[in-house]
C-alpha cells in the first residue's frame, strides 16, 4: 500500500518528531541546570574579593571575695558590649575606622560554660583584620577596668589576634558546590512543572483537517451533496 502525496509530508514530520524525542531525553534540563549553577558558583568564587578573619580572646576573672560564678555572667555582658557604641568609639582610633564602618567588621562570641570572650575582626587585608580584633579587645579591657572595683571582676587579654594565613571566604570549591546544588534544585523543579510527553503524544494522534486523505475528502463531498 503506497502513501498519497498528502500523507508523505505528515509521515516525515512524525518521524522527525520521534527522532528528536529519542535523541534528547526528557530529563536533560537537570544536568544542564547543574552545570550552569556550578559555573556560576565557580565564577563567583574566582571574582569575589577574599575576606580574612582574625580572632583575639579575653577572659573574665573573679576578684578576691567575689563568687567565681559571677565571672561567667559578666563575660556574657561584656561580650554583648563588644559591639556597642562606647566600646567601638574607644577602638576606632586604633582600628582607623569610623564607628559605623567598624561595626560591620567585628563580632563577638561567648560560651555559656566559660568566661571567655572571642572578638573577631574581618577585612580584605589579613593584617587589618588582626588590628581590628586587637583594638576592640583592648577597648573592652580598658572599659572593664574602670568599673572593676564595683563589679568585683576583671577582664584581661588572653591572646592576641594574628594575621590569618588564608581567607575565610569566598571558597571556590564551596561556591561551586553551592551553585551546582542550586542548579540541581532549579532543574528538578523544571521537570516537575513541564508538560508530560504522553499528553502531547495523545494530542498529536488526532489528525488535522488539512492532513486528511483523499478518501476522507471524497466522503465529505458526498455528505455535502
Amino acid at each position: 500500500m503506497t502513501e498519497s502525496p498528502e500523507q508523505k509530508p505528515a509521515a516525515r514530520g512524525r518521524f522527525r518528531g520521534l527522532r528528536r524525542v529519542s535523541l534528547r531525553p526528557r530529563w536533560w534540563p537537570l544536568p544542564a541546570c547543574v552545570l550552569l549553577g556550578a559555573a556560576c558558583g565557580l565564577g563567583y568564587g574566582l571574582a569575589a574579593e577574599p575576606v580574612y578573619a582574625s580572632t583575639g580572646y579575653a577572659v573574665v576573672t573573679a576578684g578576691k571575695g567575689t563568687d567565681p560564678a559571677a565571672a561567667l555572667g559578666y563575660a556574657q555582658s561584656y561580650g554583648r558590649l563588644a559591639t556597642s557604641d562606647a566600646t567601638l568609639s574607644y577602638a576606632r582610633g586604633a582600628a582607623g575606622e569610623p564607628v559605623g564602618e567598624l561595626r560591620t567588621h567585628v563580632r563577638s562570641e561567648t560560651s555559656p560554660d566559660s568566661p571567655m570572650i572571642a572578638v573577631t575582626g574581618t577585612s580584605s587585608d589579613p593584617r587589618r583584620a588582626a588590628d581590628i580584633a586587637n583594638a576592640v579587645t583592648e577597648a573592652m579591657v580598658v572599659s572593664s577596668g574602670h568599673v572593676a572595683k564595683d563589679t568585683g571582676v576583671k577582664l584581661i587579654r588572653f591572646s592576641h589576634a594574628v594575621p590569618p594565613a588564608g581567607p575565610v571566604s569566598p571558597s571556590v570549591p564551596l561556591g561551586t558546590a553551592v551553585g551546582a546544588s542550586a542548579g540541581g534544585l532549579a532543574g528538578g523543579l523544571l521537570l516537575l512543572v513541564r508538560p508530560r510527553p504522553g499528553r502531547r503524544g495523545a494530542a498529536a494522534q488526532v489528525p488535522a483537517p488539512a492532513q486528511a486523505g483523499p478518501a476522507a475528502r471524497a466522503e465529505e463531498r458526498e455528505l455535502v451533496r
